[in-house]
């Protein structure tokens, strides 16, 4: 399974920005999609952004606008830039990674942001 390392988390103050990077420990070329989940305390898991390995990306409504989810295939990694951020964004974040031949399924550690005055 791709062992997958999410960086970049912290506290910021709302209206802040940070940049979450997940790092595969191999190639994502073929990794499609790749996705960026969140998990509030006593909420469900839920996607906040994805992006297919042609570049497409799609954005959960909460955070149109203001997140980006990007891939640099030559670094193995994938980002979420996430721009003015509310008290709501805070959660652990985590990166996943599907493929369906050969199977992948993999999740990272998760990387909490927090956002708050």
């Amino acid at each position: 399974q791709v062992q997958l390392v999410e960086s970049g988390g912290g506290l910021v103050q709302p209206g802040g920005s940070l940049r979450l990077s997940c790092a595969a420990s191999e190639s994502i070329l073929s990794i499609n999609p790749m996705d960026w989940y969140r998990q509030a305390p006593g909420k469900e898991r839920e996607l906040v952004a994805r992006i297919a390995s042609s570049g497409t990306t799609n954005y959960a409504d909460s955070v149109k606008g203001r997140f980006t989810i990007s891939r640099d295939n030559a670094k193995n990694t994938v980002y979420l830039q996430m721009n003015s951020l509310k008290p709501e964004d805070t959660a652990v974040y985590y990166c996943h990674a599907y493929k369906v031949y050969p199977y992948v399924n993999s999740w990272g550690q998760g990387t909490q942001v927090t956002v708050s005055s």
